[in-house]
């Protein structure tokens, strides 16, 4: 039986037959993540102190203007699962392809790839908010001991066998799923151990707040704008609270700890949304429906959309069941 004061590690070892496969690599493999978070974590309470704060002067893949706390989460998350020889291949939201490891190596046996956003939420540092780490895990679909190929990245997220985030707020979560339920560990910084503080995490049914960048509201599609004026009438238990702090792993914390739904459609400026389907999307509607919530594009199931490119861009409605059930209801009507 899991207590609340168990390490993360001692977690980890108690619940391996729960695991879909107990070879104990990907324990290792979560244990590996769990190490590169307490150091990119160290860095993120050095902002301002330090010359990590700004632009670094590049873009990434999706042209977007990168932080140098992006650069450094990225650099150090793919060191320390390269370092530790776990995984045979890494895809990051700020490379622009795979990364194959050990490729060489004819004794190479590890199953693993993994997708990540290193530092969701980045340009928020600069303010002193919460941002996040987002991670997903899929058993290789190629031949083990062969160079992994984008076959084994393109995979619909039903096939994930792991996901979770690690949250660097006013205190530091790692939250993850093994496909068993969702658990949440609050790291001590004194002695450097993440501990079970949030047994079982659930989403309410319902809930009262909504995420959204209501600054795109004329850019929105019609289902969506109806479904925002749902939120804000009076009637019942609304109108709902609107929260937006515009870093996905911290609406999405929020909303399933205290229920609500979180929103970032496609627009007139985006078409096919803003949201990375493998990095953020999928690994977040894994949590979300382990949690008893749901994920959506507004009309398909979000792990059963099927990738066809590394970047690819998709709408995402994620929250407590019955507000995303009824924002699909809204998206069915203005068809």
């Amino acid at each position: 039986m899991s207590q609340r004061n168990q390490t993360l590690g001692e977690f980890i070892i108690e619940n391996q037959a729960s695991f879909k496969y107990t070879s104990g690599e990907l324990s290792r493999l979560i244990n590996s993540i769990r190490l590169a978070a307490k150091v990119v974590n160290h860095e993120v309470n050095k902002a301002g102190l330090v010359d990590i704060l700004g632009a670094a002067g590049d873009t990434n893949v999706q042209g977007e203007d990168q932080q140098k706390l992006d650069v450094y989460a990225n650099e150090k998350f793919i060191q320390t699962m390269t370092n530790r020889n776990i995984v045979c291949g890494i895809a990051s939201e700020e490379e622009d392809d795979f990364i194959t490891i050990n490729s060489q190596d004819e004794n190479h046996q590890n199953k693993y790839v993994v997708l990540i956003d290193p530092l969701d939420g980045s340009s928020n540092i600069d303010v002193n908010v919460s941002v996040g780490t987002i991670f997903s895990v899929y058993r290789r679909v190629t031949p083990v001991g062969t160079p992994v190929g984008l076959e084994d990245f393109l995979q619909k997220g039903i096939n994930q066998v792991a996901a979770g985030y690690i949250i660097y707020g006013t205190s530091t979560m790692l939250v993850y799923t093994t496909g068993d339920g969702v658990n949440g560990f609050t790291l001590n910084p004194a002695i450097g151990s993440y501990y079970l503080s949030h047994p079982n995490m659930q989403f309410p049914e319902d809930g009262r707040i909504y995420s959204v960048n209501e600054g795109n509201y004329i850019h929105f599609p019609q289902g969506i704008k109806d479904y925002i004026k749902y939120c804000q009438m009076e009637e019942g238990d609304r109108p709902y609270t609107s929260r937006y702090i515009g870093s996905l792993v911290s609406d999405f914390h929020r909303n399933m700890i205290k229920g609500g739904i979180y929103m970032y459609p496609k627009s007139s400026k985006a078409s096919n949304g803003k949201l990375r389907l493998l990095y953020e999307c999928n690994p977040m509607a894994f949590l979300a429906e382990q949690a008893n919530g749901k994920a959506s594009d507004g009309f398909t199931r979000i792990m059963e959309i099927e990738p066809t490119e590394l970047h690819q861009r998709v709408p995402f409605i994620c929250g407590s069941k019955n507000m995303v059930g009824k924002a699909e209801e809204f998206m069915q009507k203005s068809i």
